[in-house]
């Protein structure tokens, strides 16, 4: 076990490395990369120095100007990333600190708080399968770190959102520095409500301690960000339109946040990889693949929601749940496979049934392994390179799903995690006994959890 212990977090700490090594090879070589970096620090600093509208594409233009009139991106599709703001008003309650500072120390800054915060939920969620799994969980959480140099050279808000997400998680179920973890999912909530909304959701459907932080932190995040909305709606009155507005602009046929066949980053290693993106390969008619998304994981969702309030939880299901909310959280609207790196969320729930041994050890190393591969740089980055080379033809109903497994597998693999661990979840509750999720063992990172 020893043996095993040292190998585990060694995996870890290799894949870490390479997670910032990686991430800053790509910043420095590809000029222009940190585009969503900049997105979030021009907005925030028209919004907090010039008292700008930050949802205007030219008062953020101007400003971007000023500041990089040497470096400005030659197309228009580049520029608009950082001058079309995104992210709700909430966001400026992280991004706001930064603006204040220029912006080459912004984004050093910004990286490693992003390193730094990914680095750290992966060593806790190492930390739950400590006792059963050391060695599996480390290798598979290494690789997960790994392949997430994108993630750090974009300088997308979801690097940060996804860690401290994870962080609050292992605060929350430790029963251990409480208060930090309710700050950390406020902010994850402020920055990307649309990858911490289902994790906050479960922790208050969860009941016991779990609720009494959910709702604690949506209580920091209200106190904190409803200031922050009125300051824009005073400076913007019409940013909701205007939000509206350059979300269309950027998911327009053949834009960056198309899901569709002609998306203008549709096959590549930030591709989209919400269901949609696997649908319309079958019609791409929003009206279609926007509905049936919504319909697929509206019942996986119901089926979550019912099998949580309808068992008695034990901790090991507690960890069966986040496992499947993880994936299911990344089906039903855009992501991109940095968003997917809450996938952290299921090394636990893997390690408990790699405990148990047998064919569910395997069918667990399968599943995880496959989520965490196909949402990992360099496996999309070897799939882009093979699906090109083969004829694919989508004029037939099976060339189209053919095109799906071999162009866009990753919805379908997300889809089959979250039912995966649906499974395991009902196995779990069916059982007359509560097993522990570390058999044999005195794990002490589980025993204060409270769960109704």
């Amino acid at each position: 076990m020893k043996r095993s212990r040292l190998s585990g977090v060694s995996a870890l700490l290799f894949g870490t490395a390479l997670f910032i090594f990686l991430g800053s090879v790509f910043e420095i070589h590809a000029p222009g990369v940190a585009g969503d970096f900049k997105a979030s620090y021009y907005s925030a600093r028209c919004f907090v120095q010039r008292g700008c509208d930050p949802y205007a594409e030219g008062d953020v233009f101007r400003l971007y100007e000023e500041q990089e009139h040497a470096h400005l991106p030659v197309s228009d599709s580049s520029r608009s990333v950082v001058t079309r703001y995104v992210y709700l008003p909430t966001a400026f309650l992280f991004t706001a600190p930064f603006a204040l500072l220029p912006v080459g120390p912004a984004h050093v800054l910004w990286m490693t708080v992003t390193a730094a915060s990914l680095a750290l939920a992966g060593f806790l969620m190492w930390s739950f399968g400590l006792n059963d799994a050391p060695l599996a969980s480390g290798v598979l959480l290494g690789f997960l770190l790994a392949n997430s140099g994108m993630a750090l050279a974009i300088g997308n808000p979801a690097g940060v959102t996804v860690g401290l997400c994870v962080i609050a998680v292992w605060c929350f179920v430790n029963e251990r520095f409480v208060p930090a973890g309710v700050i950390c999912l406020a902010i994850s909530l402020a920055l990307k409500p649309h990858d911490a909304g289902f994790v906050w959701l479960y922790l208050l459907l969860a009941g016991g301690t779990l609720r009494r932080c959910a709702l604690r932190s949506v209580a920091v995040y209200v106190v904190f960000t409803l200031p922050i909305l009125l300051w824009t709606t005073r400076i913007s009155p019409h940013w909701i339109q205007a939000l509206h507005s350059n979300l269309l602009w950027f998911s327009q046929q053949g834009g960056i946040n198309d899901p569709g066949p002609s998306s203008f980053t549709g096959h590549g290693v930030i591709r989209a990889i919400d269901l949609q993106a696997a649908i319309s390969v079958f019609k791409d008619d929003p009206h279609f693949y926007n509905g049936m998304s919504f319909l697929a994981c509206g019942l996986l969702f119901f089926a979550w929601t019912f099998v949580v309030l309808r068992s008695r939880q034990s901790s090991a299901g507690l960890w069966f749940v986040f496992a499947g909310i993880a994936a299911l959280s990344m089906l039903p609207s855009y992501h991109r496979p940095y968003d997917a790196k809450l996938l952290l969320l299921t090394v636990p729930g893997f390690a408990i049934l790699w405990a148990e041994g047998g064919v569910v050890r395997w069918a667990a190393l399968l599943v995880t392994g496959s989520a965490i591969c196909a949402t990992g740089d360099f496996p999309l980055a070897m799939l882009a390179l093979f699906a090109r080379r083969l004829p694919l033809s989508a004029d037939s109903f099976f060339g189209k799903l053919i095109t799906v497994l071999l162009w866009s597998p990753t919805p379908l693999i997300l889809l089959v995690t979250s039912i995966f661990f649906l499974w395991a979840f009902v196995r779990r509750s069916s059982r007359s006994v509560a097993i522990s999720p570390f058999a044999g063992s005195t794990n002490t990172f589980t025993s204060g959890i409270t769960v109704s």
